[in-house]
């Protein structure tokens, strides 16, 4: 999983299944800078988030088709460089995560799209132990930030509220990403947010699971009033 305050280009085209390499995008602008959110003062501007519906597909598909992008031009990694493992998979991957209610779509007062964020309560159990996935936590992926609101701390923000709203509804103890193996700016961005990698899987074929750097920190280190810069709103149509 992800996160590197970009955008994507990629493939768009809305249709997508469940657990997969779609790592987190949101501040990789900032990773190896050591950027910690400064709790407090950062609670403004506030965001809302929503639950994302079908309709969202055409526009997380782009968000992730402009990260690629960016991450080829200017971070020189392959990630997300062709939909894994393929196309068809992939959109319903996205469309998956949608219809049960485990997307959601962070938009300005004006609704303008600032990202997006998944997070499960069930780990895959391709990469996590059983021991491990015995343990409430949660699993964050497809996190991605606009590149017109990069460097604003908004990833890292979002990693935050979904670790507090996973906390609430099933107490989790940790939270939990899987990270594009050879992206390794943006292992170095969740080591910036307080994260331990844990290991990373060596599959025969590489592209059987390309996001197999495993990281996870304490959900006791979440920080309410980071989660706060984001109101919670419930899905009214679609």
């Amino acid at each position: 999983m992800l996160t590197q305050e970009m955008c994507s280009v990629e493939g768009l085209a809305p249709s997508s299944l469940s657990v997969s390499p779609d790592t987190c995008l949101s501040s990789l602008s900032t990773a190896g800078t050591g950027l910690v959110l400064n709790i407090g003062a950062m609670t403004t501007p506030i965001y809302n988030i929503r639950p994302a519906a079908l309709d969202d597909v055409p526009a997380i598909l782009r968000l992730i088709g402009s990260s690629a992008v960016w991450l080829q031009q200017y971070k020189r990694t392959d990630q997300w460089a062709r939909p894994w493992p393929n196309r068809d998979e992939r959109d319903t991957r996205v469309a998956q995560g949608i219809i049960d209610h485990l997307t959601f779509m962070v938009e300005d007062d004006a609704g303008t799209l600032i990202g997006t964020v998944t997070c499960r309560e069930h780990g895959n159990d391709m990469l996590w132990t059983a021991a491990e996935l015995a343990e409430p936590a949660a699993y964050v992926s497809r996190l991605i930030v606009s590149r017109d609101h990069a460097g604003q701390g908004i990833g890292a923000a979002l990693i935050h509220w979904a670790g507090a709203r996973a906390v609430a509804n099933w107490g989790a103890r940790w939270v939990r990403v899987d990270v594009w193996t050879t992206n390794t700016a943006l292992h170095q961005y969740y080591k910036d947010q307080g994260f331990e990698h844990m290991r990373t899987l060596d599959f025969p074929d590489p592209w059987q699971y390309p996001s197999a750097a495993l990281f996870q920190k304490p959900a006791a280190t979440i920080n309410r009033n980071v989660a706060g810069r984001f109101k919670e709103a419930s899905l009214t149509s679609g």
